[in-house]
């Protein structure tokens, strides 16, 4: 992509909001994030048109910069729209016409949609936990919602099959199963069911997609079993062998269909993809490229999050292998009973400050549910709603792990020395201590009143191991900035670190039980000298941008990231709540006693330095 480009407006249609940045070239030649609009999606009546509100929210862009831009950059009101759509001097590299002014036109324009409820998909696999598996895995890692899994070893009669494709009505499916040269009847007998079924898509009247991802040499007997009525298109197999995934052509393939299927016929969009610079790209596809491009290019691994409504994603890159995941019924608002369902009232309970009936958490929460565009009125609601989230953030963790792990069936080389040790395939990939960043976002994280607050939900929800950076993505621009970095990665990754993730500072979490009250871990150095007892959380004030040279010793029961009992230095960032040293132990256990866990509750809250409830 050319240095040449000087401004740069990106759009994330999602189901209800169009958001809307604009990203400009400061004089010292980095990019920086200049405004941020938003209005309603309009992708249903009586409007039906997807870009009346990608325009409206444009708009807003320019009337924001007639009021005020950073300091450093040119004032004045940006003219981003010309004749109805969206103003973009350049698409392919070619010059469609000279800048009148230099506060006119935006040289990129990229988009990302999540609107029309996304990409819907299921996946039809031989074996549940090994191909269908890895089918699940390519549909998610794409940007889809997975409605549901078929396999031939799930339990459900082929009229169930067929009852379950017609009542679900997927945008794509995408079926797998065989090694190259393995089984061919299961993958028939699949095809037989989605013959039978013959499920029509949500949009139009056009033939249903089906991706085949499985073995090559039923390629021939698939096609033809499924029969003209179905836009049948073949990629390489995603398991060729069995220890072998291979999900890249499956994913791209997801891609050109969402593409070619679902946005064209989805109100407006066709316009849409004419005024974009680049391919939309589905929004949490969009999110998960981001994450992957930074964890390669930084070469770190990283656990992210985006907590909705009405789903909970969440993103990992772990050795450079990503998986995303969607907990399609874990959200703070049209799903929070079921995260009280899922959950229990005993564990949502537990982490409130205050004694409270659990009828009354119930009433509060079931309210919620009603009317899901409400905000907590009191400091009691907000600790509520936040205790929420940790069960939430918990819950999606653990689905998350049990996807994103090496393949089962797959067959291990083990050294002399694991005899002893021998682990089973289809082991989680999430190792806590090889961690090195959290990314939270969503809007109970992004917009809780305190970064703190943000920082202790994710400290309780995934008690990180070791030392781990936690952040906090500041205004939900990570789609705009994932599509973006598909094709110009500098700017992207300047206006991540700079304008779009927050930093909490460093947090280091010791990995042991102790008993209350002995010591766990001692820091020392740059003048600070801090001992930590077990059950304890503290924070070394240090702000964003500064570091510390820090010796971090733990006790000989307890393991900070150098080996049980061993200590290392490490140069340390702070952030808007500092550094962070979590003594309550891995694992960590709330206290039984229910006065003891409130005393508790409300000391780390005051350690976060965070108001107590009356």
């Amino acid at each position: 992509m050319s240095s040449d480009i000087l401004r740069i407006v990106a759009t994330d249609c999602g189901s209800t909001t169009t958001k809307a940045i604009l990203i400009e070239r400061n004089p010292g030649g980095e990019y920086r994030l200049v405004a941020r609009g938003e209005a309603p999606t309009t992708v249903e009546r009586p409007f039906e048109d997807v870009t009346v509100g990608v325009v409206n929210s444009i708009t807003e862009l320019e009337e924001i910069t007639e009021e005020t831009v950073p300091e450093g950059f040119s004032p004045g009101r940006r003219k981003l729209l010309e004749d109805g759509h969206v103003w973009r001097l350049q698409k392919e590299g070619k010059e469609e016409g000279q800048r009148p002014d230099p506060l006119s036109a935006a040289d990129l324009y990229v988009s990302t949609s999540s609107a029309g409820g996304g990409l819907q998909m299921m996946v039809a696999g031989v074996v549940k936990a090994m191909s269908a598996e890895s089918a699940e895995r390519a549909a998610l890692g794409a940007g889809a919602i997975l409605m549901d899994t078929l396999a031939i070893d799930d339990g459900r009669k082929e009229f169930q099959k067929v009852e379950r494709l017609r009542q679900l009505r997927p945008d794509i499916i995408l079926m797998s199963g065989g090694t190259d040269g393995g089984t061919k009847s299961h993958l028939v007998d699949m095809a037989e069911v989605i013959r039978r079924a013959d499920p029509k898509p949500r949009f139009g009247d056009m033939k249903l997609p089906v991706i085949f991802a499985g073995n090559r040499d039923a390629r021939e007997d698939v096609g033809s079993v499924l029969g003209e009525s179905i836009a049948l298109k073949i990629v390489d197999n995603i398991r060729p062998s069995l220890d072998k995934e291979n999900l890249d052509p499956a994913r791209d393939e997801i891609h050109e269909m969402f593409l070619e299927h679902v946005m064209q016929q989805a109100p407006g969009y066709s316009k849409l993809l004419d005024w974009t610079s680049e391919e939309v790209m589905a929004t949490p596809n969009a999110v998960g490229k981001l994450m992957k491009a930074y964890a390669d290019q930084e070469k770190i691994n990283i656990l992210g999050v985006d907590i909705g409504g009405a789903t909970t994603d969440v993103f990992s890159v772990f050795g450079g292998i990503y998986n995303r995941t969607v907990s399609a019924n874990l959200g703070m608002s049209y799903s929070i009973c079921n995260v009280l369902k899922e959950a229990g009232i005993e564990n949502i309970a537990r982490w409130l400050p205050l004694q409270i009936d659990p009828y009354e958490v119930r009433n509060r929460l079931r309210n919620k549910m009603i009317r899901p565009t409400t905000i907590p009125h009191s400091y009691e609601d907000l600790l509520m709603e936040h205790a929420v989230a940790r069960e939430a953030l918990r819950l999606a963790f653990d689905h998350h792990k049990s996807l994103a792990r090496s393949l089962t069936g797959s067959q291990q080389q083990r050294d002399i020395g694991q005899i002893f040790d021998q682990q089973s395939s289809g082991q989680t990939l999430i190792k806590m201590m090889d961690l090195n960043m959290i990314i939270g976002s969503g809007g109970v994280l992004s917009h809780a009143p305190d970064r703190a607050q943000s920082a202790l939900m994710m400290l309780d929800a995934y008690q990180p191991e070791g030392i781990t950076m936690i952040t906090v993505d500041s205004i939900f621009m990570m789609p705009h900035l994932g599509v973006l970095s598909e094709h110009f990665y500098e700017a992207a990754r300047q206006v991540f670190e700079y304008d779009c993730i927050v930093k909490c500072g460093h947090n280091i979490s010791p990995v042991g039980v102790g008993k209350p009250g002995e010591p766990v871990v001692t820091v020392r150095g740059s003048g600070v000298n801090e001992t930590v007892n077990f059950g304890e959380l503290k924070v070394i004030p240090l702000g964003r941008g500064e570091f510390l040279d820090l010796e971090i010793e733990p006790t000989k029961n307890f393991d900070a990231g150098f080996g049980k009992g061993k200590s290392g230095s490490m140069r340390l960032e702070g952030g808007l709540v500092g550094i962070m040293i979590d003594a309550r132990g891995r694992p960590f256990n709330l206290p039984a006693d229910p006065l003891e866990r409130i005393r508790k509750q409300r000391e780390w809250l005051a350690a976060f330095g965070l108001p107590l409830p009356h």
